[in-house]
């Protein structure tokens, strides 16, 4: 591992100290491209208008249509996070908009694949809907959608994925990837693209008159509620119903939003960070509030952390073992008892989860080790197969062992649907340097028949094959990645904020700092530099609780998931934690990798 201190510009810095912002946070902002405090306005009023991002205005147009029509509207959701808060934003706020009639439905992962199929769109056109809203997914069913208009529903799709070769041909597409759409928020989740759509629609509404609208009054603290840049009509407009509010959604678009572990550029931390006001002052639906107590949270405390590890994982997990329709029924409900029982029946099912994902894990990383010998270099790229395999579970597994070796890697498990018995379906993750989707789309060009279907991001994509072919796919993805990855690419890095002054080694500066928006492309606080070893042991068999020397003062360390002694002194990176013993809460050092001095690593000490 090599560990490396971020370039800080110093006037950027200089220039946020100046504007207030404090000196710790100056420097963080400004490693992450941050270079005047306005970016860091998170007030509604900052997000991107709706009118720009290309498709929300035809769709508007289409749900009020059918709103005013009282026409039957049908949303097809995602299997995971992203797709069960998207698809429980889309019936919350259609609802609150005027939808007489919303239903949704769930693909399942094993006898349905993803996304909108043909026999999906028949399911929907058998519940007697009018309408099918596709949510976090939908951009590439070419034939799903040619299967729904033919039962001649209307369809409109809101995706974030990246199209492929041929868009379907829907009536609306809404996704800011597509060729021809300027949105700036490109990595802008399903649950936040289903969310622009109501904010588009609710400006459609009021333009009919459909509100009843009251004398105007001052914009509320933080900026004005997301109006899709309509002006308001003049009291005394003839309307039939109040302006619904869609911003008590944020806690939900910022859950789907960090959970997808999507890019959090300056928009997305601004979904973000209105979702985790409203959830620290208690607004927040009643799903959500049961998960928090359910994965033992403090919602008034909540941090993206508890999106990312805690959350998410427990609605990730009904897609993965069970049925999302639990998760998106947590997320929907207003019942709190039924929002409680939901959060442990889900809860129980990660626990579930977690029990396979280590049998599975310690398998496929005995599997991956195989493929060379010990001591050697690991293949540029790995795919790791066992009939055993649960495919609910291979992304997460992927995501191990890509942590394990600093690889591009695919796990694969046999499919359980029926009739595809001799199909492998296979999740992918990716290191940087390496856009995991553009790689499968070269291994379909070069190599065609080896991929039965494939799609995804660049960080993460899924693949089916056929068992036959494995070997195939193997190679071929072996070989792009040899050809695209070099020394250096597969070389471990570790980004860091170099060293941390001693006056900020406090309690309250952890606790301003957990109550930033951090995440994928902004990544959290992590600090590096030399630090003696004053003692160290196992807890649990496979962690190591350390105490360590920072500038003169003893503090304590934990480096989970690492059993292998560390020299006296060693180059190691941390995050800052709070650790509470017997009432008392003290500043703890999370490890995150150690690059130590070449005579410890010749003696068998590993990073």
């Amino acid at each position: 591992m090599k560990i490396t201190a971020r370039n800080i510009p110093p006037r950027s810095a200089w220039a946020l100290e100046q504007a207030g912002v404090h000196p710790l946070l100056a420097r963080l902002f400004a490693a992450r491209g941050v270079c005047a405090k306005d970016e860091l306005d998170d007030g509604l009023a900052r997000l991107l208008p709706p009118a720009t991002l290309h498709g929300t205005r035809e769709a508007a147009v289409l749900l009020a249509d059918a709103i005013q029509a009282d026409k039957r509207l049908c949303i097809v959701a995602d299997y995971d996070c992203d797709g069960a808060t998207a698809c429980a934003v889309g019936l919350r706020g259609l609802r609150r908009l005027g939808a007489r009639h919303v239903s949704y439905l769930v693909p399942d992962r094993v006898a349905d694949g993803y996304g909108l199929t043909p026999s999906i769109a028949q399911r929907v056109a058998d519940t007697g809907a009018d309408v099918l809203i596709t949510v976090d997914n939908g951009i590439a069913s070419v034939d799903g959608v040619a299967a729904a208009k033919a039962l001649g529903l209307a369809v409109l799709v809101t995706d974030h994925h990246l199209p492929g070769p041929e868009l379907p041909a829907a009536d609306v597409l809404v996704n800011p990837n597509q060729p021809c759409c300027g949105f700036e928020s490109k990595s802008i989740a399903g649950v936040g693209v289903m969310f622009y759509v109501l904010m588009a629609l609710r400006s459609e509404l009021r333009e009919r008159g459909v509100f009843e609208l009251r004398p105007a009054a001052g914009p509320p603290q933080g900026g004005p509620a997301p109006s899709g840049g309509s002006e308001p009509r003049e009291a005394g407009s003839v309307g039939v119903m109040p302006q619904p509010k869609l911003d008590d959604l944020l806690p939900l678009v910022a859950l789907g939003t960090v959970a997808d572990v999507v890019r959090l550029d300056a928009n997305n931390r601004r979904l973000v960070a209105q979702g985790l006001r409203r959830i620290r002052a208690g607004a927040m639906p009643a799903g959500l509030s049961a998960l928090f107590k359910a994965a033992g949270r403090n919602a008034a405390a909540a941090t993206t952390f508890d999106f990312g590890f805690a959350l998410g994982p427990r609605i990730n997990a009904a897609g993965r073992l069970a049925d999302m329709t639990l998760g998106i029924e947590c997320l929907a409900t207003d019942d709190a008892a039924r929002a409680e029982e939901l959060a442990r029946m889900l809860d129980d099912i990660n626990r579930e989860r977690r029990g396979i994902e280590g049998e599975m894990r310690e398998h496929a990383l005995r599997v991956a080790e195989s493929l060379f010998a010990a001591g050697q270099t690991p293949p540029a790229a790995i795919t790791v197969f066992n009939a055993d395999f649960h495919e609910g579970v291979v992304g997460i597994v992927a995501s191990r062992i890509k942590d394990r070796f600093h690889r591009p890697t695919f796990v694969f498990a046999a499919s359980g649907a029926e009739g595809k018995e001799n199909e492998l379906k296979g999740s992918g993750r990716s290191i940087a340097g390496f856009h995991l989707r553009d790689a499968l789309d070269l291994v379909a060009k070069r190599h065609p028949g080896v991929l039965l279907r494939f799609g995804g991001h660049a960080m993460a994509a899924g693949c089916t094959v056929a068992r036959e072919r494995l070997a195939d796919f193997q190679a071929a993805l072996a070989e792009v990645a040899a050809e695209w990855l070099d020394a250096a690419t597969l070389t471990r890095r570790l980004d860091t904020d170099g060293p941390l002054a001693p006056e900020y080694l406090r309690i309250d500066l952890v606790d301003t700092l957990q109550r930033e928006v951090w995440g994928q492309g902004f990544a959290p606080p992590t600090f590096s530099e030399e630090l003696e070893v004053l003692s160290q042991r196992l807890v649990g068999e496979k962690h190591l609780a350390l105490k360590l020397r920072h500038h003169g003062r003893p503090v304590d360390g934990i480096w989970f998931g690492h059993t292998e002694p560390l020299p006296q002194r060693a180059l190691l990176a941390f995050r800052l934690e709070a650790d509470e013993w017997q009432g008392v809460r003290r500043v703890r050092l999370m490890i995150e990798g150690a690059e130590l001095p070449v005579d410890a690593t010749r003696q068998g000490e590993k990073a």
